[in-house]
């Protein structure tokens, strides 16, 4: 079994991948770019981080080994377990590169260092986009000469009569269209003054009062905010042990509710839902040193 293939397939969909006992692969999405040394732009895509202090069991890794494999997810967990320890003993002598994700070595504090493999794009809204290189423009700097022509006063002094008086002639036409422009405009703000105040007249005629008009009835509507980030706190069988779960839970103080069934059929319940996701992850971290170790964190989209 191959451990990088189902973290590659679950990063499509999920922001973070935690490895039991190792740390978490999180994405975040960053937008398109332009590399302004190689005139190239490049798609949105998710940019991939490791932190090795994620290292809670969530069971998103090893229920998804467990369901392609179709095995147990006791089999799953054992499996990541020796891929950890393969990893672990092989960052001991050198480093260790993950298929399409990137490197992983240690620094000099024994810490692991995680250097990203930007081939592959986990952004699905990103599918069948490829970089594109740009052509560089080139911009010329020769002087602009001017369309009109300019004339020089050496040049002013030469032109003939009959052009001076074409000019004359030219703007006397002018100014006498101005003029019967300007005539026509006022004589059609008069009809239109007219024709208002003969539809003002009609208007009143026709206004009648509401003795007893309708009250009038506001109404406030409060846009439901969307929580994608839930604590699961277990998935049942039955629904009515469902919501003998969200009882209890909310006799204990925490915002608890049904969040629907997956795909094995299993109703789940959550101890609580964020819109945010690093505050969903550091409820779960509470949640997991004072509640239940096997609470875990599922992002629905």
């Amino acid at each position: 079994m191959i451990l990088a293939n189902y973290i590659n397939d679950l990063l499509y969909r999920y922001d973070c991948v935690i490895v039991p006992d190792f740390g978490g692969f999180v994405t975040n999405k960053i937008g398109s770019q332009l590399d302004k040394n190689t005139h190239v732009f490049y798609p949105p895509t998710k940019q991939i981080t490791f932190n090795n202090h994620l290292k809670h069991n969530d069971g998103l890794l090893a229920n998804y080994i467990a369901s392609s494999e179709n095995i147990s997810f006791e089999k799953a967990s054992t499996a990541i377990s020796l891929s950890v320890i393969k990893w672990q003993n092989e960052l001991q002598s050198k480093s260790v590169e993950i298929k399409n994700l990137g490197v992983l070595s240690l620094n000099e504090e024994k810490q692991i260092v995680f250097e990203p493999n930007n081939v592959a794009n986990y952004l699905t809204e990103s599918f069948g986009f490829s970089s594109l290189e740009s052509s560089i423009i080139k911009r010329h700097k020769e002087q602009v000469k001017p369309l009109i022509p300019v004339v020089k006063d050496e040049q002013k002094k030469g032109i003939p009569a009959f052009i001076k008086y074409a000019a004359t002639a030219a703007i006397l036409l002018t100014l006498g269209f101005a003029g019967y422009n300007g005539y026509q405009q006022n004589h059609q703000k008069e009809v239109l003054a007219n024709q208002e105040k003969a539809l003002e007249k009609k208007i009143q005629s026709a206004t009648f009062v509401i003795s007893n008009p309708l009250p009038t009835i506001n109404l406030k509507v409060v846009k439901e905010v969307q929580k994608p980030y839930h604590i699961i706190a277990g998935a049942f069988q039955f629904p009515e042990n469902a919501e003998k779960k969200v009882k209890e839970l909310k006799r204990k103080g925490f915002n608890a509710q049904i969040i629907g069934v997956n795909k094995w059929g299993l109703t789940q319940v959550s101890y609580n839902s964020f819109t945010n996701k690093n505050k969903a992850i550091n409820n779960l971290y509470k949640i997991q040193d004072t509640v239940s170790k096997d609470a875990w964190l599922l992002i629905l989209k």
